[in-house]
């Protein structure tokens, strides 16, 4: 019977590596990039009636803030592999407009709405100033698919609430911003954008601009315009802060609810819904990844929730719980399902990722056309666009209810009596470089033992891996190869949950991550670190450098199943694995 086994596993693996990697197309790298002068911000996409996709995106010949600082739109035919000129929405010359969001009616018209500093307000107690988030809400549009824009300027009516009233300028002059691309409920259009109680990035609120009649009223001096939530105050909860900005809605699906996202500087995201479309709010809390369980984490980066044309919900966020503008690399989303009038969200995939960990990325959008999805993204230098593979995002919904153990890649699978030897030989390589990461997969019940070594392929000279039980109860893994070394342990295992327990220690190549998923749940740090994921250094080749493993005497007991595979395994795949339970095919 092993024989028979071990020569299956050599096949499997032959042909396995036998195939090259495609290439990984999660690198930000490897997208299409969207012309831009220098600057760029909120490459948002319409796509127009003829299929040509109008991007509007704020942008400049320097850096953010700047009075050059304007607003344009660029138009491509082949789903962004080219891109026409820019056409200028507003001119270089000033004053500033920033943070465009498009909205294209069943007619055909686009509008471009966006913060212009209509007063040229360039000082605050006598002292000069950024402007780009001072003044009006103003709106051009284009009749003609984004080629020209409409010579006259439009003004939103912004109703003046406390927060104005206690801002720099005692309501003289509003300070706001919006990343919310308008979305449309019952023949009404909505955005949300934030205004600021104080200069510069203070007392945030959220507030939601609503329209009635904009989607076939042609004449832009009959638009109507309503400011949400009613009253005084807009989307906030003093416990969290000053910091509560970029608040982003979608709707629900019984045509009233609202959910609303948006970042603070606490490590989260928070979240609030309406159940009156917008009239009034619930107190915003942070945001679960269900009603009750574990908080989201993100620093302070753009948190985006979209809502699919199928009616499912995707999130983009960081999954490390920083408190600043760092930790926007890589980029991790969330599929959401609504349940009973709330959102429900699935464990997390990776889903861009930039090789310099230092860079950053954010302020996306999401296209969909055709049955396919893309996502947009900047850098703040460079804008660009991905296609998102359709398996991932069904992947994420799909969590909870598949129940399914991948055999793509898996060069070992052994069940509990073939668990009790001490050595396995398994002759196939586990060079990182070709298979692109690695994954092992294990049942265990641990019980009460102490530290231990559980699986280690190391030679003499320590290249190879191993996973440990350690004394804090988290699983540790090290690599070691090609001169270079990496660890990093899950977080830990409460002492009073019964087992069997299932572990995915996943090692992806690319982005040069180490994670772990337990019991189906994806580390995050808990309250121990501020993520669950590490990015190591170095390059490693052949981690398999002696053809075998060792299950330590002292831990072989505990091993029910064991698999490893030669590919990192997707979130949702590990998700599957521990539905299956240790028996499942």
């Amino acid at each position: 019977m092993i024989a028979s086994h071990t020569a299956c596993l050599l096949l499997l693996g032959s042909l396995l590596l036998a195939a090259a990697p495609r290439e990984n197309s999660r690198n930000i790298r490897k997208g299409l990039q969207i012309p831009d002068e220098g600057y760029c911000d909120e490459p948002y996409v319409v796509v127009l009636q003829d299929g040509t996709w109008l991007c509007t995106l704020t942008t400049g010949p320097q850096q953010e803030g700047h009075d050059a600082q304007h607003v344009v739109s660029v138009r491509s035919r082949d789903q962004g592999k080219t891109w026409s000129e820019l056409v200028h929405i507003e001119p270089s010359e000033g004053p500033e407009a920033s943070w465009v969001v498009p909205l294209l009616t069943p007619y055909g018209r686009v509008y471009g709405f966006y913060s212009y500093n209509g007063d040229n307000v360039r000082t605050l107690n006598g002292k000069p100033i950024r402007s780009d988030t001072i003044g009006w809400y103003a709106y051009r549009f284009s009749d003609d698919g984004g080629r020209t824009w409409s010579q006259e300027r439009y003004r939103i009516p912004l109703r003046v609430t406390a927060c104005d009233r206690g801002n720099d300028w005692k309501g003289k002059v509003q300070i706001f911003w919006g990343i919310d691309k308008p979305w449309i409920l019952e023949n009404s259009v909505y955005f949300a954008f934030t205004k600021l109680g104080k200069y510069m990035l203070e007392q945030g609120e959220g507030w939601l601009l609503k329209s009635d009649n904009i989607l076939w009223e042609r004449d832009p001096k009959e638009i109507h315009w309503q400011l949400l939530p009613e009253g005084e105050h807009g989307i906030r909860s003093p416990q969290f802060g000053s910091t509560q900005e970029e608040h982003n809605v979608v709707p629900l699906s019984d045509g009233k609810s609202l959910y609303c996202v948006y970042r603070t500087t606490q490590g989260h995201p928070c979240h609030a819904y309406s159940r009156d479309s917008g009239k009034t709010w619930s107190d915003p809390e942070p945001m679960t990844y269900a009603p009750g369980e574990r908080l989201i984490k993100t620093p302070r980066a753009c948190a985006r929730v979209w809502r699919t044309r199928a009616g499912r919900y995707l999130f983009w966020f960081h999954n490390h719980g920083g408190n600043d503008f760092q930790g926007r690399n890589p980029v991790w989303i969330s599929g959401g399902l609504e349940k009973d009038g709330f959102l429900f969200w699935s464990q997390p995939e990776i889903l861009l990722y930039d090789p310099d960990p230092k860079a950053r990325m954010s302020y996306p959008d999401l296209i969909e056309e055709d049955g396919r999805t893309w996502v947009t993204e900047t850098n703040k230098s460079l804008a660009r666009v991905h296609e998102i593979d359709p398996s991932l995002l069904e992947g994420l919904w799909s969590q909870g209810t598949l129940k399914k153990i991948s055999s793509r890649g898996r060069l070992l699978d052994l069940k509990e009596k073939a668990c009790q030897r001490e050595e396995i030989p398994f002759p196939s390589s586990l060079d990182l470089a070709s298979t692109r990461g690695m994954t092992l997969s294990c049942w265990l019940e641990l019980g009460d033992p102490g530290p231990a070594d559980l699986i280690d392929s190391r030679q003499q000279g320590g290249d190879g891996f191993l996973l440990e039980w350690t004394e804090k109860r988290t699983f540790r893994l090290s690599l070691q190869g090609d001169e270079a070394k990496a660890s990093w342990e899950s977080d830990a295992l409460p002492s009073d949950s019964p087992g069997p327990h299932h572990v995915a220690a996943i090692v992806e190549a690319s982005p040069k991550l180490i994670l772990f998923a337990i019991d189906g749940v994806l580390c995050d740090g808990g309250e121990e670190s501020p993520r669950g994921w590490e990015r190591y250094e170095g390059e490693y080749g052949e981690l398999n450098p002696a053809r075998r493993i060792l299950l330590q005497q002292s831990s072989k007991e505990a091993f029910v199943r064991l698999s490893l595979y030669n590919r990192p395994l997707r979130v949702s795949e590990a998700m599957a694995i521990f539905h299956a339970g240790p028996g499942g095919d």
